[in-house]
């Protein structure tokens, strides 16, 4: 079978004919592959007020804990090299560059005037470029701005996403094409937080060239209020996205949509543990190694284990403030809280707490 090409992937989303083919594409390294890993990355608050970033043993052993002026969110690991970059959470002004063995800040580099980032960003598969999604702020824009990693991470393009409110950026396993969470949520740092756009949002979930910055494809969800935040990538090329509902509490939609075989489809978990989820997903991880998928609420204090192909639901935990969700070597995922606890689950056993620490962890491990 051919290897995707953006004719081919215009061709399946558009008409549904052709799924996404990866015969003869080179595999991201992902955390858990056929060597155990050594290590995860978050970022913590502490009990005065301070924040860090902090790197822990999948036992849960704290590794390095590094200052960072600011609350950061998430980040991603560099490519066949001993870096983790971190981005302070939204409204983010800078991202920090570590050596993910000892902890060393060796880089922070500031927002482009008039931008802010949202917390989230990917490396290209030689883990030369850097991409980040970001806000132009006072128009409202989109974009997905690139940094070169090689001279000492300088801007070098900058990508339109046609729309509002990019949130994480993760890669196909194809190593060519971008995938982005279009939240679709207007913010402004005059308003902190404050979301200014609820009744107009147009959400999407994006395919992007990560080398021309074409959009090759745009899928919307079933209601314009389903802000389409995180995304993820299983080995064999299905994408996942999560959404946050900015509708009335009472409603309760799907929260997951994938794509594959050319078919955008909105998984159905039913009401009761929608309820659970209160109506917003933190993390969403397909895990490398078998067909399961795990999402964490720290709205609903909820993390769950679906099948993939099923959409069924086959382990749930109640973890009060989790949100990290983290794939472990051998089949099951690593669960961090807002609370300082660390979980593990996995098909067929209980989760079980592994750590707990005076922490605070914010909403993803990397």
């Amino acid at each position: 079978m051919p290897e995707l090409t953006r004719r081919s992937f215009i061709k399946s989303a558009l008409t549904g004919s052709a799924a996404i083919s990866l015969s003869g594409c080179t595999l991201l390294p992902r955390k858990a592959g056929n060597q155990s890993p050594q290590q995860y990355t978050g970022a913590i608050g502490l009990q005065d007020n301070r924040f860090a970033v902090s790197a822990i043993a999948p036992d849960g052993k704290m590794l390095w804990q590094s200052p960072v002026g600011s609350r950061c969110h998430s980040g991603c690991n560099r490519p066949n090299t001993a870096q983790v970059v971190f981005f302070e959470r939204r409204p983010g002004w800078a991202f920090y560059v570590f050596n993910s063995e000892s902890g060393d800040r060796l880089h922070r580099i500031e927002a482009a005037e008039g931008e802010h980032f949202v917390g989230h960003g990917v490396f290209s598969p030689d883990g030369r470029f850097l991409y980040a999604p970001a806000n132009r702020y006072e128009p409202g824009e989109g974009i997905i701005a690139v940094y070169d990693s090689q001279r000492g991470y300088q801007r070098a393009n900058t990508f339109e996403l046609n729309g509002i409110g990019p949130h994480q950026v993760t890669m196909h396993p194809d190593g060519q094409t971008l995938v982005v969470g279009l939240g679709g949520i207007l913010t402004h740092p005059d308003y902190d937080r404050i979301k200014l756009n609820l009744p107009t949002m147009k959400p999407a979930l994006l395919m992007m060239d990560r080398l021309s910055g074409d959009i090759l494809a745009r899928f919307q969800p079933s209601h314009h209020q389903l802000s389409t935040r995180h995304v993820d990538v299983a080995q064999d090329g299905t994408v996942y996205a999560a959404y946050q509902y900015q509708g009335p509490a009472h409603e309760l939609p799907p929260l997951v949509a994938r794509y594959r075989n050319g078919r955008y489809e909105e998984i159905d978990f039913g009401a009761a543990t929608h309820r659970e989820l209160g109506n917003y997903i933190a993390s969403i991880v397909a895990h490398p190694e078998n067909d399961l998928v795990a999402i964490a609420s720290p709205i609903g204090g909820t993390a769950l284990i679906f099948n993939s192909r099923s959409g069924k639901v086959i382990e749930k935990a109640a973890i009060p403030d989790c949100a990290g969700v983290e794939a472990l070597a051998g089949g099951d995922f690593l669960v961090s809280s807002g609370r300082g606890k660390l979980v593990r689950m996995g098909k067929g056993k209980p989760a079980e707490e592994i750590a707990s620490m005076p922490v605070q962890w914010d909403h993803h491990l990397v």
